[in-house]
C-alpha cells in the first residue's frame, strides 16, 4: 500500500484539520466558560489538585480564579462555587437552573440512579415527597421522635458510664446511638449495642462511606469505567453494598409477612402499602430498587454526618473547657438535673444553640455537598455554564466565608450571638446545604445534636490526658474521657 500517495496525503489533512477544529473548538467552549487552569487530555486537572486533600487544592485555585471557575476532574467538567454569595446566588436566586443533581459516576454505578438523594425529574418529586411526608409522619419534628432520641440518650449514657472515666473513643458509640434513630424510622426497631450484624453493616457503613470520601474515591469518580476494571481498595465498595441490599431484602420480606395496610409501622410498611396501591402503573417510581437505594441514603445521610458532627463537637469542648463549662452552666439553669433536656429548652438556651451552629460551622462535615448540575444552558455572573455541567457548591468556602464570620478559622460561638447573648442566625450557615436540595434528615439531625449533647454534659465532664493546647480537632480516632458530674 502506497502510505506516500495523494490519496492518503487528503486523509492526513482531514483528520488533522479536524482534530484542530475540535482542540478550537473546545477552546472556544472554555473563553465563555468561568477561568481555570488549562486542562491536559483525558487527564483534566489531576495532576494539579490533590485528591485526599481536593477542598484544600480548589481553595488555592479560587484565590487565583475567583469565586466561579471550572476543573476537570479527568474528563469531567465541573464549575466550583466559592463563597456564600456565589452559592446564594446559584442556589436559591436561580434555583430553577442548579437544584439538578449532578452525576456522581461512582453512586451511579453502584446505584443506577435510583432513590431520593442522586435521582433526577419526576423520580425526585416523588421519592422526596413521599420521604419527607413519612418522615414526619414517624415523627420528624414531633413529639414521639423526640422521646426516642431521649431514649436513646439514656442508653448511649449508659455506655459511658461503663468506662467509669477511663479514656476511651466515642465514635463506635456515637455512630450506634445515631444509627439506632433511622432504624427505629425505617425497620421500626432499634438494635442492642452487642448486636454483631448491626456492629457489621455499620462498618460497612462506614467502611463505604470513608472510601468514597476518599481520594480513591475521587479517582473513582474522575475515571470510573477504568478504575471499576482494576484491583484496589475500591472494589470494597461493591462487596458492601452487595451485603447491605441483602440485608435490607430480608427485612422488606419479614415486613411483607406482617404487614398491615391499615397500620404501617415504619417506613418499609409505608412503601410496601404505596408499592401495592401503584402496582398497576408501568411508571411507577415505587420499586424494590428506588425502596433499597432510599433507606440506604436515608443511613448514610442520617448516620454518618450526625455521629460525625457529634464526635467533633467532643473533642472541640475537650480542647475548650470554658465554653463547656458555660454550655453546662446554661443546661443546668434551664433544665436542671432531674429531667431529660427537651426541645422545648433549646429557645432557652440561646449559648448552647450558638455553640451548636459553631460546632457543624467550624466541623465542616461535607465540604462540597453533593454535586449539582445546570439544568440548562445559563450565563452565570458573566459566563456561560453549558447544560449539564457539573457543579460543585463548595460549602467549606461558605462556612468559612470571612465576609459573614469574623474569625472563619477559630472556634467562636460569638459567630451566633449579639450584643445582648441572644442567638441569632447567619446566613452562610450552610451545612445541610440550601435551596431545593436542602438535605432531606435537616430537621431530624438538629434534634438529635442538640438533644444527645446536652444529655451528655448534663451528665459527665468531657477531659482529656492531652494539655488543650495540643488538641487538634481532625477526622483522626481520639479518646476522652466522660467523667461523672
Amino acid at each position: 500500500m502506497d502510505f506516500g500517495g495523494p490519496g492518503s496525503l487528503i486523509l492526513l489533512l482531514v483528520v488533522t484539520c479536524l482534530i484542530l477544529f475540535a482542540l478550537w473548538s473546545e477552546n472556544s467552549k472554555r473563553k465563555a466558560m468561568p477561568p481555570g487552569p488549562t486542562p491536559l487530555p483525558l487527564l483534566g486537572n489531576i495532576l494539579q489538585l490533590n485528591m485526599n486533600k481536593l477542598p484544600q487544592s480548589l481553595l488555592k485555585l479560587a484565590k487565583s480564579y475567583g469565586d466561579v471557575f471550572t476543573v476537570y476532574l479527568g474528563p469531567r467538567r465541573v464549575v466550583i462555587l466559592h463563597g456564600c454569595d456565589a452559592v446564594k446566588e446559584a442556589l436559591i436566586d436561580n434555583a430553577h437552573v442548579f437544584s439538578k443533581r449532578g452525576k456522581v459516576p461512582a453512586a451511579s454505578i453502584i446505584f443506577k440512579d435510583f432513590g431520593v438523594i442522586l435521582s433526577n425529574g419526576e423520580r425526585w418529586r416523588q421519592l422526596r415527597r413521599f420521604s419527607l411526608t413519612t418522615l414526619r409522619n414517624f415523627g420528624m419534628g414531633k413529639k414521639s421522635l423526640e422521646e426516642r432520641i431521649q431514649e436513646e440518650a439514656r442508653y448511649l449514657r449508659e455506655e459511658f458510664s461503663k468506662k467509669k472515666g477511663f479514656p476511651c473513643d466515642p465514635t463506635y458509640f456515637l455512630s450506634l446511638a445515631v444509627s439506632n434513630m433511622i432504624c427505629s424510622i425505617v425497620f421500626g426497631e432499634r438494635f442492642d449495642y452487642e448486636d454483631k450484624k448491626f456492629l457489621g453493616l455499620l462498618a460497612l457503613l462506614k467502611e463505604t462511606f470513608g472510601i468514597l470520601s476518599s481520594g480513591t474515591g475521587q479517582l473513582l469518580n474522575a475515571f470510573p469505567n477504568l478504575l471499576t476494571k482494576i484491583p484496589g481498595q475500591h472494589q470494597r465498595i461493591f462487596q458492601n453494598i452487595s451485603t447491605l441490599k441483602s440485608f435490607v431484602l430480608d427485612k422488606v420480606k419479614a415486613h411483607q409477612r406482617t404487614l398491615d395496610q391499615n397500620c404501617p409501622r415504619d417506613f418499609i410498611d409505608c412503601f410496601l402499602i404505596k408499592m401495592e396501591e401503584e402496582k398497576g402503573n408501568p411508571n411507577t417510581e415505587f420499586h424494590f430498587d428506588n425502596m433499597f437505594v432510599t433507606v440506604l441514603n436515608l443511613f448514610f445521610a442520617g448516620t454518618e454526618t450526625t455521629s460525625t458532627t457529634l464526635r467533633h463537637s467532643f473533642r472541640i469542648l475537650t480542647k475548650h473547657r470554658d465554653i463547656q463549662a458555660k454550655v453546662q452552666k446554661e443546661t443546668d439553669a434551664v433544665v436542671g438535673q432531674d429531667r431529660c433536656p427537651s426541645l422545648e429548652d433549646r429557645s432557652k438556651m440561646p449559648y448552647t444553640e450558638a455553640v451548636i451552629h459553631e460546632i457543624q460551622r467550624y466541623s465542616d462535615i461535607v465540604p462540597l455537598g453533593l454535586p449539582h448540575a445546570a439544568a440548562e444552558t445559563t450565563t452565570f455572573r458573566g459566563y456561560t455554564i453549558p447544560k449539564d455541567t457539573t457543579v460543585f457548591v463548595f460549602l467549606s468556602s461558605v462556612l468559612k466565608d470571612p465576609k459573614y464570620f469574623k474569625n472563619p478559622t477559630k472556634f467562636d460561638p460569638g459567630h451566633f450571638l449579639n450584643e445582648k447573648g441572644e442567638f441569632q442566625k447567619n446566613e452562610a450557615f450552610m451545612p445541610f446545604a440550601a435551596g431545593r436540595r436542602i438535605c432531606l434528615g435537616e430537621g431530624m439531625a438538629r434534634m438529635e445534636i442538640f438533644l444527645f449533647l446536652t444529655s451528655i454534659l448534663q451528665t459527665f465532664n468531657l477531659e482529656s490526658d492531652e494539655d488543650p493546647s495540643d488538641i487538634e480537632i481532625s477526622p483522626h480516632p481520639y479518646k476522652i474521657c466522660f467523667v461523672p458530674r
